[in-house]
């Protein structure tokens, strides 16, 4: 496995790989490894020829206030799970090779995509996100890329960018992974003292009733998201960032739930901010 940390050097050889007809798998990440990064890495292994991850701590995709400095990062572990996984090449830049101080350039997609949901809660995230990513693939030069669908907008603003920008990758959203007890993994779990992390379950406690509800007939948003609230507020470290039921392509919000419907869900439990998502019928159950 190696480790490049140089832009051009990256990008020489990607190019080098792909002209000996190797196809490449991307996995981009801010590193501190979890099991859902894990799980991207295993079917990048099975995609492509040459498996690359990125590990870069985006600060354009950071707001102010935001815990850019604090979020965990650990290098030397992430390298021993990446080795673990099959991976060919570690894309390690810094900050300043990315986001040099003459740098001028971004990428925003706009619409309810993006001003939406985290777009409004995290004014300017979306645009770090599409920047960077942009960036990532046109280094990388993949064929596949993989995300993860717990940043269930992240993963639809990034299939519009390349959509719109033409650019010959295939974005593939892959499931959930969550810990025995429900919590979907996060990089910033790590932040949740144990009575914490315990309320932290309200989130996918919450798509699981809104599951049930739906199932039983119960398909009036209103209603639905009622009866999550009360859930997730009976928790005193709980504070409720957004909790909506869109469809899954446009991401406007609805009055009756179907099988596009999506609950997306940001809850802040003490001083950690957490998101989650789920369909709430298969088209069996529609109402």
């Amino acid at each position: 496995m190696d480790i490049i940390t140089d832009i051009k050097a990256m990008q020489d050889r990607c190019f080098a790989e792909r002209a000996a007809g190797r196809t490449i798998a991307f996995v981009p990440t801010m590193g501190f490894l979890h099991e859902g990064h894990l799980s991207l890495l295993r079917e990048g292994r099975r995609r492509g020829d040459l498996l690359v991850l990125s590990i870069f701590v985006n600060p354009a995709q950071f707001g102010q206030g935001e815990d850019l400095d604090r979020y965990p990062r650990d290098f030397a572990r992430d390298e021993q799970l990446a080795r673990a996984c099959g991976v060919d090449l570690i894309f390690y830049p810094a900050a300043d090779a990315i986001y040099p101080d003459d740098y001028a350039t971004f990428v925003n997609v706009v619409g309810p995509l993006t001003t939406t949901l985290e777009g409004a809660s995290r004014p300017g995230h979306f645009r770090g996100v599409a920047t960077v990513v942009a960036k990532l693939l046109i280094i990388v030069q993949p064929q596949v890329a993989l995300f993860g669908r717990k940043d269930f907008q992240q993963l639809a603003v990034v299939r519009r960018m390349t959509t719109d920008l033409n650019l010959p990758v295939e974005i593939v959203g892959m499931p959930i992974v969550r810990e025995t007890d429900g919590l979907a993994m996060s990089s910033r779990n790590v932040y949740l003292s144990d009575a914490e992390r315990q309320q932290a379950l309200s989130l996918s406690q919450a798509l699981a009733r809104g599951r049930h509800l739906a199932a039983e007939g119960v398909c009036a948003v209103g209603e639905v998201l009622a009866a999550l609230r009360a859930m997730i507020e009976a928790q005193p470290a709980a504070r409720i960032d957004y909790l909506r039921i869109c469809h899954r392509s446009s991401f406007l919000e609805q009055e009756r739930i179907d099988v596009d419907s999506v609950l997306l869900l940001a809850v802040t439990v003490g001083k950690t901010r957490l998101i989650d998502n789920g369909s709430l019928l298969d088209e069996a159950e529609a109402c």
